[in-house]
Order: structure tokens, then sequence, then C-alpha cells
């Protein structure tokens, strides 16, 4: 085992670029492996934790009774976000390491607020302030919306390192790099320090190439068939030139991958990748050792063509394609906020089935 991870195609590749990877779960037994392979980060978010819930059923079961239990006038959304807190916090352990070693620069659990607030500032950076307390190496979640730019400010002048998510066009991405740099630049004014913050900007890659497939299906549209899966590496190179040329202190984060060009299309930038504990061991298995390939750009006539008959990649790939207002609407937005909803609420179903078992069925 030890062998083998010195010998990971991922491991390489941290020690020989500037790329960073994380797992994308906070699951201790992928993360372990994960970072035994050179990766510096973890995130979170209902679907993983839900899913982490099942995968990690024998510690987190009982655990699940013993706090409804020791809380009997919890509701079940006080028993789920106690779940959620306290499974951040034990992934945010196994980083703890890395978190000390770079001096807070790397080794965070970036952990989502809860979705369903994606239209509440103040309720947003509440949840916030409680988690960046949970332990010292937290990072939290914002979704890249109109209001998630205002918690994005306050929250980095108040200390707390974020991450954009529900993120996946080139304007989110600048306008969430910039709500941090005024922060940071609030925080600086009041005399406080910024030099272990480490923020984060997403583009959620793949879920920009799944909404440009929805919309050439939905549009009868006659695209070539590769540019679709191009449509997010586009994106994210092209924001990635912007936060070079301005300066931004955020570090721009790949997610959602779907195919390997999410990983060896990217390698090279001064960026982080965030992978699902399957992609990694396939990446691992490939045998592909990537060299940089960051500043090669997407073919331009892949590009030329998404640009000219898909009016929803325009949006996404002009730095001024859509307003702060119009981020939440996009397509590849709804889809994902409605997706991270409804898995808040299966979670609560689930912690609920867990409290108050369903009569109607007999129990294994």
């Amino acid at each position: 085992m030890v062998t083998a991870a010195l010998d990971s195609p991922l491991l390489r590749m941290v020690r020989e670029t500037p790329t960073q990877y994380w797992n994308d779960s906070c699951a201790v037994e992928e993360l372990a492996y994960a970072v035994d392979r050179g990766a510096t980060g973890a995130t979170s978010n209902p679907s993983i934790v839900l899913e982490v819930l099942r995968k990690e059923a024998a510690h987190w079961v009982p655990r699940v009774h013993e706090l409804a239990r020791a809380n009997p006038d919890w509701s079940e959304v006080d028993l789920t976000w106690a779940i959620v807190e306290e499974m951040a916090a034990r992934g945010a352990a196994v980083l703890e390491p890395t978190w000390e070693r770079t001096r807070g620069l790397a080794g965070r659990l970036s952990l989502q607020t809860n979705p369903a607030n994606h239209r509440n500032a103040g309720r947003m950076l509440e949840q916030a302030l409680r988690f960046h307390d949970l332990a010292p190496n937290m990072q939290v979640k914002f979704p890249a919306t109109a209001a998630g730019m205002v918690a994005i400010e306050e929250a980095t002048a108040l200390g707390v390192s974020i991450n954009a998510t529900v993120s996946f066009t080139v304007p989110q991405a600048l306008a969430a790099a910039e709500a941090v740099e005024r922060g940071l630049a609030r925080r600086t004014a009041a005399g406080e320090d910024t030099s272990t913050m480490s923020p984060i900007v997403t583009i959620m890659i793949g879920r920009l190439d799944d909404w440009m497939k929805v919309v050439v299906e939905r549009d009868d549209l006659a695209v070539h068939p590769d540019a679709p899966n191009w449509a997010g590496l586009a994106a994210f190179k092209r924001a990635y030139g912007i936060f070079h040329e301005r300066g931004y202190r955020s570090r721009l984060l790949a997610a959602a991958y779907r195919h390997r060009l999410h990983w060896t299309e990217i390698v090279g930038g001064e960026v982080s990748m965030t992978m699902p504990h399957a992609w990694q061991v396939r990446f691992n298995a490939s045998g592909i050792a990537p060299g940089p390939r960051m500043d090669i750009p997407v073919d331009p006539d892949l590009v030329a063509d998404l640009y000219e008959r898909i009016p929803d990649f325009r949006r996404a790939f002009e730095p001024d394609g859509l307003s702060p207002e119009e981020f939440e609407g996009y397509g590849a937005s709804a889809r994902t906020l409605r997706a991270f909803i409804k898995s808040y609420h299966d979670l609560q179903g689930a912690i609920r089935d867990l409290v108050l078992p369903d009569p109607d069925v007999r129990p294994r």
C-alpha cells in the first residue's frame, strides 16, 4: 500500500507541479487514502453527508441514536445539523496535520451552509461563523448567488476562509473573487491578520458540461459531439487567466468530475481539484502521468462551436455574461441548488427514519 501510494500519479502530480487536489468526501477511510497520496483538503455537502452516513453506518447510526437519547427535545433538523457538524470535525481532524504543516494555507475541510438559505445572506453568515469554530481548519462553502456574494465578503472580513460553490461560470467566479478581495481589504484595514486565510473559488466544470448536454438535447442543437465535454474546462481556463491578470488571492478549484480530461487538462496550474474517491482510484490505476497542460487552450474550433450555437455557453464564458441577480437562475445553478436542497431534505429523512422508524415496515 505504501509503495502504491508513492507511485500514484496523483502524488507525483502534487510533488512535481503546483496543482493540488482534495478528496470530494469527508469519509475518513477515503480521506486517509487521499492524504496518503498527497491530498490537501476535503469537501462536504448534504449529498456527501448522506453518502457517508450510509458508508460509515457502523459509526454514525449508533451516534444518531445516542444524540437523540441525550437530547430528547431536539428536532430532526437539530439532529441533522449535529451529525453534519460532527462529521465535518471528524474529517477535519484527519487533515489537521496538513493544515499545521502548511501554516493554514492547506489542509482544510470545506463544509457547506444550508443550501435552502441560498437567498439569505444573514442566515448563511450566522451558520458560517458557527462552522468556523468547529475546528481550526474549517473552510465554509457559500453558493455563488447574489446573497452568497454578500455573505462571502462579510465572512471573509470576519476571518472565515470561504469556498464559493454552486459556481459554474466565469462571471460567478470573478464575482466571488472580487467579494473575497473586498473582505480581505476590510480585514486588513481593521488591523486583522489575513496571512493564514486560504479562500477558494470553485467552478463545477462537470456540471457545466452536463448543462450544455441538456441544452443541446432540449433545443435540438447540432453541436460537435466532443464540444460539451470541453465547456467546463474552457470556462475554468478563462477564469484562471483572469485571476492571474487581476492578482486575485483566491485559488480556483475544479469540481464535479466526469472524465479524465477534468484531471489531465488542468495539471500544472496553481489550482486545486476535488475528486470523488472512485475517480482517484481510477486515475491512480491508469498509469497516466500527465504533464502540465493548464496553459494549453481548449481547441478554439470546439469553443467557437459552443459559443456560436449555445447562448448559455456564451453567458458562462464571457466575464460579463451574467449579472449577480442572474446567478441562481442560470440553468446549471438552478439544477444544482434544487439537487442540494433535495439532498438536504433526504438527509433529514434518513435521520428521521433512524429516530422514528416507519412502523409499517418490518424491522430487519
